[in-house]
């Protein structure tokens, strides 16, 4: 599975997250993409500890779809393997989920984390005007959802090695995409040095 190393290559602009700010999405850790997870599991878990050290708010996205009315284009796209409510695969990958409490996670039915979901308003309920975006799958709901938040008036930081996808290719061209136009690129180094540098 793709994923990439602290890379700094597709860096253009340089900019730490602001702990006073900040929320962190984990985007998808769940069973069905638990092949893709695992390579970026200790990232994730280390960025999600020093999100809670330094009292960032944190939200858990989790895929699922739970009757044919919000399949959407999902269905006709992947021929219809499409996670479902209820089952396994649909569930947090068990390191993830003890971690994530009941309110902190945000059930989506599409790439979008802010589509059809409440996370708009639970981030500014919590003053929240950056988020730092990991999990899975890199260039789908990753992507999808840094692009979006920076239309919605986030600063977007985007990790390198705190997400994933099946394929290198695709996790590069995402990454040189966000850092042109969407995202500040960081590593686990940079998220540490910015959350506990001030």
């Amino acid at each position: 599975m793709a994923s990439s190393s602290p890379s700094k290559k597709y860096v253009i602009r340089k900019r730490n997250p602001d702990p006073k700010t900040s929320a962190l999405l984990v985007i998808d850790m769940q069973n069905y993409f638990s092949s893709m997870a695992k390579p970026i599991m200790n990232n994730t878990l280390l960025i999600v500890d020093l999100c809670r050290r330094a009292s960032i708010p944190i939200f858990f996205t989790r895929h699922c779809h739970k009757s044919p009315t919000d399949y959407g284009m999902l269905d006709e796209w992947w021929n219809g393997d499409l996670i479902l409510d209820g089952s396994p695969d649909s569930e947090l990958i068990p390191e993830i989920g003890q971690l994530a409490a009941a309110d902190e996670v945000v059930e989506k039915n599409t790439y979008n984390a802010f589509m059809n979901t409440d996370l708009q308003e639970r981030l500014a309920e919590k003053g929240v005007k950056e988020v730092i975006v990991t999990g899975v799958m890199t260039n789908l709901c990753c992507e999808t959802t840094a692009r979006d938040a920076f239309v919605r008036g986030f600063r977007v930081f985007f990790s390198t090695d705190a997400t994933a996808t099946n394929n290198a290719e695709l996790h590069e061209a995402t990454l040189k995409n966000m850092a042109y136009g969407f995202a500040y690129l960081v590593d686990y180094e940079q998220i540490q040095k910015g959350l506990f540098s001030l």
